[in-house]
């Protein structure tokens, strides 16, 4: 069976007025199915532009990626080199089969739609349902993850809540279409949602 993630030699760097920064040089990663791995290092050491990689989330330009594959393997038997795909096949994978949990919700959550909405939005994106069950689903999240009163949080706006509250939200909308890989770029983010 195929891990569910290797990052083979992946460098990338960035591209400024002032020259080319190397962030990541020569990295390789494997992840296999139920394991937890930690990424360690000091504050600036390519922590978060690994993890931003694997989704495709890094501006290009100025990120350029100057070599390696990132492969991902939902079902253990084929793989997709995620570097290969445009943002439309990144998509489906994006919130659905792979996942991430942000350091900052404040910048994450959008400030305009309910916390519900946001949530709801993701599962009825990704999962073959109607409106109502997505709601439903939503608010067991919630609950899952340990927010007070989650009928009363789904209809409140981000600023409503919380830091620890928005963290939650977050956490929610990561795991609401139950991913094969989960992300989490905040180091302080540790739940039970089983």
């Amino acid at each position: 069976m195929l891990p569910l993630l290797r990052i083979n030699h992946l460098s990338i760097d960035f591209s400024t007025d002032a020259g080319i920064t190397h962030a990541l040089k020569d990295i390789n990663i494997t992840v296999n199915r139920g394991e937890i791995m930690a990424l360690v290092g000091e504050s600036g050491s390519g922590k978060s532009v690994t993890s931003l990689s694997i989704l495709q989330l890094l501006p290009s330009p100025p990120a350029i990626y100057c070599s390696g594959e990132i492969l991902f393997s939902d079902d253990g038997q084929t793989e997709t080199n995620l570097l290969q795909r445009d943002r439309y096949g990144m998509q489906d994978i994006r919130g659905n089969k792979i996942a991430m949990i942000f350091q900052e919700p404040m910048t994450s959550l959008n400030p305009v739609l309910t916390c519900g909405n946001q949530v709801m939005e993701a599962i009825l994106l990704h999962k073959k349902t109607n409106k109502a069950e997505a709601r439903q689903r939503t608010i067991d999240w919630f609950t899952r993850v340990k927010l007070p009163d989650p009928e009363s949080i789904f209809h409140r706006y981000p600023h409503q809540l919380s830091g620890g509250q928005k963290q939650r939200v977050m956490i929610a909308m990561a795991m609401c279409c139950e991913p094969s890989l989960l992300i989490c770029d905040e180091p302080t983010t540790a739940l039970d949602v089983t």
